[in-house]
């Protein structure tokens, strides 16, 4: 189960190296990961359908719990805009949920904010049943051709999966500000 669970140790060492301002992380489950970038980031909120997810995050005064599903949590966020440095869009599973989750929640990432999407590269016909990887695997393509100046993308080839995307306008961070 360890390799499964490899992405987590690289998120963490990625949050403590840009250490996000603000993380959202949708599709908590146990909160494993959650909890463990709470020392690396400001604000973290993570969302899950199943309120039960929300006993396993560790109470502070950086973390909050949403309880709904992401389209619910995207309404709040655009009727209270906030700027996320680092989402990991892990909930529901399948291609058209993952896009949905990318395009809502996009316009809210900060400039050179990043966006992990999971289970983006099963390594096998099993991986790809709906409790395991699903069809997420499946939005990287749409998401590749749409990438243009707005954004860049790069998966990770280690089942069961994880793009990286870089939301940007320019390649240096510090040369946004100058262009915008």
């Amino acid at each position: 189960m360890a390799l499964l669970n490899w992405h987590e140790d690289f998120i963490v060492h990625l949050a403590s190296l840009v250490c996000p301002k603000v993380y959202v992380e949708l599709g908590l489950y146990h909160c494993m990961l959650f909890n463990r970038i709470i020392p690396f980031a400001d604000q973290l909120i993570g969302v899950d359908i199943n309120a039960d997810a929300g006993n396993y995050m560790q109470k502070s005064s950086k973390t909050s719990f949403f309880k709904g599903t992401t389209q619910e949590f995207a309404q709040e966020i655009k009727a209270n805009p906030l700027q996320i440095n680092m989402l990991f869009i892990d909930a529901d599973h399948s291609k058209d949920a993952v896009l949905e989750d990318f395009k809502n929640f996009f316009p809210y990432v900060a400039p050179h904010g990043l966006i992990l999407l999971h289970d983006t590269h099963p390594g096998n016909e099993q991986m790809i049943q709906p409790e395991w990887c699903g069809t997420a695997y499946q939005a990287m393509a749409e998401l590749s051709k749409g990438a243009g100046e707005a954004y860049e993308l790069m998966t990770i080839p280690l089942s069961p999966g994880l793009t990286i995307c870089r939301k940007r306008l320019t390649q240096l961070a510090w040369r946004e500000t100058i262009i915008n």
